[in-house]
């Protein structure tokens, strides 16, 4: 009988070198409820400015477009997620198979747009019809004149997720508005609305707020939203980060969009945390072990391939590959109890038994074992060999995890040390030495948390990693004069705040990849040419910088001059 496995295209197999447990991962499933609230002051296009590029969309506005423009990445990017967009404040009333007219609704005023389900194209063309047509956006958003139960909403929330993804391992919902005390006058209100919230939280759902502050009025979350929204992390180490902060409204003449400032925001929650192991022990010393879970923090994004498509039929079906092994010089089918593994060594093959590899790549269960210390100033830039891991405590093993770990990374902190450890990430795994390095807790401007404080596991490189390095030539040092007029060039070109903002520059060949396939999808136009944000704006360089390069030109023509008379004088 052959042997059937699952295809895998050239450069999809595994490596020999090492065998993942695949017991150890689940396919993560998202599901993503935008509950969007229609008003007078949502639906208010914000005040005229002086800006190159005014913002003309209304919150309303922005919050639809975004939910539009998250759908078409993950209808891409991550197929078998749901999504689903519902409305509240609206006068029309719509719920699943409610009948509008009768005129009894199960949940007044709230208006489900598209229902939680995988999304198709129909309803991305559907979505899109809403955002780009404004005599349809003006006839369905028409806000209420009767104010609207926020437990309401919250309770056909949770039927929604009870209903359409009752197992999915991550379920949000994402409430967009600006109305920070909807119930300000109604405690019993109030009370019912933190009871409806603690249902979704239960059920495993996680609230996220996105706050729009209206003109000369911040959004002030501690009137109604703290007992909303809970400041909790999922226990599922696959589940997207929550990471809250407030969205400013564009009025300020900053010149940032609010629908950017949604999608900015948005898109950090959308993004999944990938875990490189989970209740993995760290070793601090002999019989001395706390439980952590790793996270692959950084991680290129490449174009992923979610399934072959077969389109020599009629119509286009998803393809099932199927491989089968054949002997070279009879073409016959070879079994798997047939083949055995080799490694050529002195232009001989040296068979090996199963048992033999797996002897051979065993090196014991996989931990972190704490080996030593040593000062911070002793780790080289250059031993940063391959991306660190992320660690963070978790109690599932051994109760109490959390505070040693934070005791270890509050020591290793003060006293500017590292920790050198023998790293074992899975079963059958290559051990490595790594460097385990405290990272404190980074906040930007706003004082909003970016990066958690935690501990970083960063690989050092064997003796067989460093190579030689190349025969260093004898160099011209450039003299003062043509530096300091380098340096009057560069202060020119200094980006914002002179840092670098990774969030404004996303992969052009990635976006260009999406985009297309979008286009196909939804039967669009093709586009000319990809959107690059890393093309560098030459006029505005020429602009800021043009006159001191010129200089910096002339300078290094009579420099050049000299050093020819120098040497020639000398030759």
């Amino acid at each position: 009988m052959a042997e059937e496995s699952k295809w895998k295209p050239p450069g999809d197999q595994d490596e020999d070198e090492e065998e993942v447990d695949e017991t150890a991962y689940k396919t993560v499933k998202d599901a993503v409820l935008f509950v969007i609230e229609v008003s007078s002051s949502m639906l208010k296009p914000p005040p005229p400015t002086d800006s190159k590029k005014p913002d003309t969309d209304s919150p309303t506005s922005a919050a639809l477009k975004c939910a539009y423009a998250l759908m078409q990445q993950r209808i891409i990017s991550n197929p078998n997620d749901m999504m689903g967009v519902l409305l509240y404040g609206t006068e029309k009333s719509k719920f699943n198979g409610e009948d509008e007219a009768t005129g009894n609704f199960s949940y007044p005023h709230c208006y489900l747009l598209t229902d939680l389900d995988i999304p198709a194209a129909e309803d991305v063309k559907a979505l899109k019809t809403l955002v780009e047509d404004e005599d349809e956006f003006k006839k369905l958003v028409v806000p209420s004149k009767e104010s609207v139960s926020m437990a309401n909403v919250l309770f056909c929330a949770n039927q929604i997720f009870t209903t359409k993804a009752p197992n999915f391992s991550s379920r949000r919902l994402f409430i967009v508005t600006d109305n920070d005390d909807p119930h300000a006058n109604e405690k019993a209100a109030k009370s019912s609305a933190a009871v409806r919230a603690k249902d979704l939280y239960d059920l495993g759902v996680l609230i996220e707020l996105f706050p729009i502050s209206r003109p000369n009025q911040d959004f002030d979350k501690r009137k109604f939203y703290d007992d909303i929204v809970y400041n909790q992390i999922s226990t599922d180490p696959e589940a997207p980060a929550p990471i809250s902060g407030p969205t400013k409204t564009s009025s300020t003449g900053d010149g940032i969009s609010l629908l950017t400032s949604l999608l900015s925001n948005i898109n950090s929650k959308a993004v999944v945390r990938r875990a490189l192991f989970s209740n993995l022990p760290l070793e601090i010393g002999p019989g001395f072990k706390i439980s952590v879970k790793g996270f692959i923090i950084f991680k290129r994004q490449e174009p992923k391939r979610s399934c072959y498509v077969y389109l020599a039929g009629e119509k286009a079906q998803i393809a099932t590959g199927v491989t089968t092994k054949l002997a070279a010089d009879t073409a016959r089918t070879v079994d798997k109890v047939e083949i055995k593994k080799a490694y050529k060594f002195g232009g001989e093959q040296i068979l090996f038994t199963p048992e033999e590899i797996t002897s051979i790549r065993n090196f014991g269960d996989p931990c972190i074992r704490i080996l030593g210390f040593k000062p911070m100033s002793m780790l080289p830039f250059w031993a940063n060999l391959k991306p660190a891991t992320f660690i963070y405590p978790s109690e599932e093993d051994y109760i109490g995890s959390t505070r040693v770990f934070a005791a270890l990374h509050a020591k290793l902190l003060s006293s500017q040390k590292v920790g050198i450890t023998w790293f074992i990430a899975r079963k059958n795994a290559a051990p490595v030495l790594a460097a385990l390095y405290p990272g404190p807790e980074t906040l930007d401007e706003n004082g909003m948390q970016i990066m958690s404080p935690g501990l970083w596991l960063i690989p050092l490189p064997y003796a067989d990693d460093i190579r030689q390095n190349p025969e260093v030539m004898t160099l011209i040092r450039a003299p003062e004069p043509l530096i300091d007029r380098m340096r009057e060039v560069i202060q020119q070109l200094q980006l914002p705040k002179a840092k670098y903002d990774w969030s404004k520059y996303p992969n052009p060949a990635l976006q260009w990849h999406y985009r297309i396939l979008q286009a196909m999808a939804l039967e669009e136009d093709l586009p000319e040419q990809p959107e690059d944000k890393t093309v560098p704006r030459y006029r505005q360089i020429d602009k800021r910088a043009g006159d001191y390069v010129l200089e910096w030109g002339r300078e290094l023509q009579r420099q050049h001059e000299v050093w020819l008379k120098d040497n020639s004088s000398t030759g």
